[in-house]
């Protein structure tokens, strides 16, 4: 049984976060944790944020096609932890 963790670390916020959303929302099923971070004050929001999810057990072949479709956007660093 293998538990995957996903970072995903999103540059150029502004523009990409949407396209992010929808493939996430895709997979939703699979996602069992979702943690967003960014920079935020009340004058500015951060350009770039960091996505980290977990996913259900043995979910290996979902969590390389949601990698896949994120690298493909551009813009996008994904890295795995695989317990």
């Amino acid at each position: 049984m293998s538990k995957i963790i996903m970072g995903i670390k999103v540059e150029n916020r502004e523009n990409i976060v949407p396209n992010v959303q929808e493939l996430l929302t895709e997979h939703g099923c699979e996602i069992t944790t979702r943690v967003g971070l960014h920079v935020a004050s009340e004058d500015k929001c951060s350009r770039h944020g960091l996505i980290l999810l977990e996913f259900i057990d043995n979910a290996d072949d979902s969590a390389k096609k949601l990698e896949d479709e994120l690298l493909a956007l551009g813009h996008v660093e994904v890295q795995k932890m695989v317990f």
